[in-house]
Formats: structure tokens, C-alpha cells, sequence
């Protein structure tokens, strides 16, 4: 895949600079291919995913498999580490307080699209609840995909970045997770673990801007 998208630029770096976390020895053999990316209408998180949707385009194109890009947005409750430098996760902060049960914590949630005129809302109001931010960024997640006009699952879940993108590759027996982050050496994929299962790659320093 990242050998296409490589020749596709005419780039010869491209895989050095964007496998953060390789492909475990142990892969799943699966008839369809999921391509998940850590999602947050960061510029960076944008860059993920359309890299995630060039190449989920070009393997269905030479594959004729079906091929699934899913758009994975973390409301965190807790966790040890700070990513906002580089996901924006936790750069969030609504001034209404959301209590959040324990039945809801780590459940993939379907989130509708919201109506133009909760948009106008959105853009015209300070106070933003985090579910309603959330329905924003997926919703804007969605809009991109339209574009790509193949299968998109969006997810939104509840708790720390890391471990809820593990359990969401898990549960999606997912190929390759993108996150927007250039460094393997960023505190997110250091917690991420050297037993992810699944490849994770990052963009490149010009894909960015």
C-alpha cells in the first residue's frame, strides 16, 4: 500500500517516514481490509485520513477487496498521558460538565448527522457539550468520506486515547491504524506498546502543511 502511495509522489522515503509501529509477525487472514484512523478535525488527524482514503482507493482498485476506513474520535476521561501536541485530544474544553455512565465508557456509539441548522448553532455558541462536539468531528469525518464514496464506519468512545484505539483495532481486526503523528518516538505511540496489533503509521513532515 505505502509502496503505491510512494510512487504515487514520486517519493522514496515515504515508508521510512510513516510506519511508526511495524506489522506484528502474526497477522489475521481476513477478506476484507479495515484501515482505522485516529480522528479529531485536527489538521494533522485530516492528513491521516486522507492518506487513509488514498489508500484504501488504490487497493480496492488493484485488490478488488473490500476495503473499510473508519474514522475513530477518543473522548477522554482519563489518562496518564497528554497527546495535544500532536492529536489535539484534550485540547477540547466545554464549559458544560457531561457525566458519562458506566454503561456508556469503551461502546461504539452511531453518531447522526447533524441538521444545518445545528450547525449554525454550533458556530454561534460558546457553550459546546463534548457529545455534541464529538457529533461535530465525526460528522466532519463523514463529509470527507463522501468524497471517497466507499465504506466508513465512524466510532465514538469514551477514555484514554491509547487504550481506546487498541480495543477498536482489536474489535475491527484492523490492518493499519493512522494517527497524525510524525515521531515514533511521540508519548502516543510509546503507549500504543510494541504489541499493537496491528501496523501504525503517522504522516510525513510535507504532508502536513
Amino acid at each position: 500500500m505505502l509502496a503505491r502511495l510512494q510512487s504515487a509522489m514520486g517519493r522514496n522515503d515515504l515508508i521510512d517516514k510513516m510506519v511508526l509501529l511495524p506489522e506484528p509477525q502474526e497477522t489475521q487472514v481476513t477478506s476484507s481490509i479495515n484501515l482505522i484512523v485516529g480522528y479529531d478535525a485536527s489538521p494533522n488527524s485530516h492528513a491521516a485520513l486522507d492518506i487513509a482514503f488514498w489508500i484504501a482507493h488504490q487497493t480496492r482498485l488493484a485488490t478488488n477487496q473490500q476495503v473499510t476506513v473508519q474514522a475513530v474520535y477518543v473522548l477522554e476521561e482519563s489518562c496518564p498521558v497528554d497527546y495535544s501536541n500532536i492529536l489535539s485530544f484534550g485540547k477540547r474544553t466545554p464549559t458544560k460538565e457531561l457525566s458519562i455512565s458506566e454503561q456508556t465508557k469503551s461502546v461504539t456509539s452511531v453518531i447522526t448527522q447533524p441538521q444545518l441548522t445545528d450547525i449554525k448553532s454550533y458556530l454561534q455558541t460558546d457553550t459546546i457539550t463534548p457529545l455534541q462536539e464529538a457529533d461535530r468531528v465525526l460528522w466532519q469525518a463523514r463529509s470527507l468520506a463522501e468524497e471517497w464514496q466507499g465504506s466508513f464506519k465512524s466510532h465514538l468512545r469514551f477514555g484514554c486515547v491509547s487504550t481506546e484505539l487498541r480495543k477498536v483495532a482489536e474489535l475491527e481486526a484492523a490492518d493499519i491504524l493512522f494517527i497524525g503523528c510524525k515521531s515514533a518516538y511521540h508519548p502516543l505511540i510509546q503507549n500504543l506498546g510494541s504489541d499493537f496489533p496491528c501496523a501504525v503509521l503517522g504522516i510525513p513532515e510535507s504532508m502536513d502543511e
